[in-house]
């Protein structure tokens, strides 16, 4: 029985607590600037169909620049200064009125001037940023960029094999052309550009191809 009303007095007693409140207020502005870096057309090269891509940088200089202002703008305002006068509310040891560290009753709240206070705000900001921006951009498939670069080494060796015969073709049609001339007796003129196309051009005796041997058998 006991401890039942001692359970019972333990839970009905007030529980005296101390609550503290505490409020923090910050304000302020922050202006954030982002750069955004668009990835541009990787770098290639074409020969004939065939196109390869190679490593790329890209740089990139930037300026930013950004304005704010206050609205309403408050350079200032004017704060009151109250009375502090405290001289009654108390005596000494010799019943002489002093102060108690109040102010005295008919001058509280009274205003006794107004004082200029700077708010520390700023009619405008302007703010000027840049720099520079760099990517480098490098193919990741090193196999496929090797073979593509093989093939085009090819198809230029090719291109120049092609070109020879080309110009193997034309000075054999042009020493041709000159020595039929000759042989008809007639050229272009010393000194004119024409004859300059003939200038290396000679005549010489043929090699005799056409000969006979004599073959002797035995009887």
């Amino acid at each position: 029985m006991k401890k039942y009303l001692f359970l019972l007095l333990l839970f009905n007693n007030p529980v005296l607590a101390n609550s503290i409140n505490t409020t923090s207020n910050s304000s302020g502005s922050v202006v954030n600037q982002a750069v955004q870096v668009v990835p541009s057309r990787q770098f290639s090269y074409t020969t004939n169909g065939i196109s390869c891509q190679g490593a790329t940088l890209n740089i990139s200089p930037f300026v930013s620049t950004t304005y704010g202002f206050s609205s309403p703008y408050e350079p200032d305002f004017m704060r009151p200064v109250y009375s502090t006068r405290d001289v009654e509310g108390d005596t000494d040891d010799d019943g002489n009125p002093i102060g108690d560290g109040d102010v005295d009753t008919d001058y509280r709240g009274e205003i006794l001037y107004f004082e200029k206070v700077r708010t520390g705000m700023r009619s405008s900001n302007t703010s000027i940023n840049g720099g520079i921006t760099a990517t480098w951009s490098i193919p990741l498939d090193r196999v496929a960029v090797r073979e593509c670069r093989e093939a085009m080494k090819k198809q230029n060796d090719l291109y120049d094999a092609s070109l020879a015969a080309k110009r193997l073709n034309y000075e054999m049609s042009r020493a041709k052309t000159c020595a039929d001339n000759l042989k008809q007796g007639f050229r272009f003129r010393k000194g004119t550009a024409m004859a300059q196309i003939c200038a290396d051009i000679e005549l010489i005796e043929p090699a005799n191809l056409e000969h006979t041997h004599e073959i002797k058998t035995k009887k």
